[in-house]
């Protein structure tokens, strides 16, 4: 399977990180072009920098962008033909960190209209970026890692790979149960849980 990051900013520089860590190799792309994470990419074995169309044309992407830039970011970027899009991104604008009004649509709904024909799993979200980026177990069991979504079949892949990395993932429920590891308005966002054997 093969694995692309769009976005370099906190959260897609940890999901980097986490990869490479694990021996995962996988592109990563920003709105800058492959030259500027050039240095990023240079201590993380396996990470390859990319241009934005050709991370999308990965088996699974992992999509981490700043809230207001995602339309322009992915608006040239479909068809997505089935492929599975990670939503690690939640609704606020920073460095305010204000929340952008959804009309009351969980988010991941919000992004899958965003592209069409995407397989979308909200997860990778919840955590703090150094914890992300971090050792996986803690405490004698594994860091928790949520994700939801619709589509089970896709549901399946990402935990796969979220075990992969040493992380447990707990499947919340559909894209509506994806409000309680959104930021803001869910419970479970910077809740560092760890599951015991």
């Amino acid at each position: 399977m093969n694995i692309a990051i769009i976005g370099a900013g906190a959260i897609g520089s940890a999901i980097a990180r986490a990869l490479s860590a694990r021996g995962i190799p996988a592109l990563i792309a920003n709105s800058r072009g492959a030259a500027s994470l050039a240095q990023l990419a240079a201590g993380l074995p396996g990470i390859t920098p990319a241009g934005i169309e050709q991370a999308a044309r990965a088996d699974l992407v992992f999509l981490a962008v700043p809230w207001s830039k995602i339309p322009a970011a992915v608006r040239d970027l479909g068809p997505w033909n089935g492929r599975i899009v990670v939503d690690a991104n939640n609704p606020i604008e920073a460095p305010a960190f204000q929340p952008i009004d959804l009309g009351g649509r969980a988010s991941s709904a919000v992004i899958a209209d965003l592209l069409p024909g995407a397989r979308v799993v909200k997860a990778f979200n919840h955590l703090l970026p150094a914890l992300l980026a971090g050792d996986p177990r803690a405490e004698g069991g594994r860091r928790v890692l949520f994700l939801s979504g619709d589509d089970a079949a896709a549901k399946t892949v990402v935990a796969s790979l979220i075990d992969q990395l040493g992380f447990f993932a707990l499947d919340l429920g559909g894209v509506e149960a994806g409000r309680m590891q959104q930021f803001p308005g869910g419970p479970l966002p910077a809740l560092n849980l760890v599951k015991f054997p």
